[in-house]
């Protein structure tokens, strides 16, 4: 039960942390809309493969913080500064109008996924916080083969956002504004939450 546990963990953070439009899945949606559904799926496979390392070296530092609990206290304010950041960061972004312009795109998409998702700077940092934060709940174990499985987890969570975007595309697009706007103000305010859960347990 405790593999299902980790693994569903992953999928879930995964999914929710990429749910906003942004780059990644918002690119997934044009090439589903240009090239077609098989193209756009290579795109998402490549991306989520990338999403599989950053997670497995998010995991892989998270090991090396809980075994050093002299750093893991100073960790846990800097996780407070990190959420209270992503919560302005998505309330900035729900205040903005998001009309993607959908321009033409070719070439290898498996390897546009990678590279698209190798310059994603929130996906380590991301990782990290929540799997520290995760562990510090009792939610998860920071060890094999449990790592292994959070960050496959991960790579799945990320392929099925991706593939919802594909899915739905044509609806998407038609309301990404409206979605942009809602999907930013709840992760703000979910960030925020984190952060004030986070901070009262340090002061207590």
């Amino acid at each position: 039960m405790d593999y299902i546990v980790h693994i569903f963990y992953g999928v879930l953070m995964a999914y929710f942390g990429l749910i906003s439009p942004g780059m990644l899945n918002m690119t997934a949606l044009k090439i589903r809309i240009e090239n077609g559904t098989s193209n756009s799926l290579k795109f998402a496979f490549g991306a989520a493969l990338i999403v599989f390392v950053q997670a497995g070296i998010a995991l892989y530092f998270a090991d090396y913080f809980i075994k050093n609990p002299e750093v893991i206290e100073r960790l846990k304010i800097a996780g407070v500064v990190v959420f209270f950041i992503l919560s302005i960061f998505f309330y900035y972004l729900s205040r903005k109008e998001l009309n993607p312009k959908i321009s033409n795109t070719k070439g290898n998409y498996f390897l546009k996924g990678i590279g698209m998702s190798l310059i994603n700077m929130l996906g380590i940092p991301f990782y990290l916080g929540i799997s520290i934060f995760l562990a510090a709940e009792n939610k998860i174990l920071i060890e094999q083969p449990f790592i292994l499985l959070f960050v496959i987890g991960a790579s799945i969570g990320s392929f099925l956002l991706f593939s919802t975007y594909i899915v739905f595309a044509n609806i998407i697009i038609k309301k990404v504004s409206f979605i942009a706007k809602n999907i930013n103000v709840i992760l703000s305010l979910l960030f925020l939450a984190l952060g004030v859960f986070t901070l009262i347990k340090i002061v207590h």
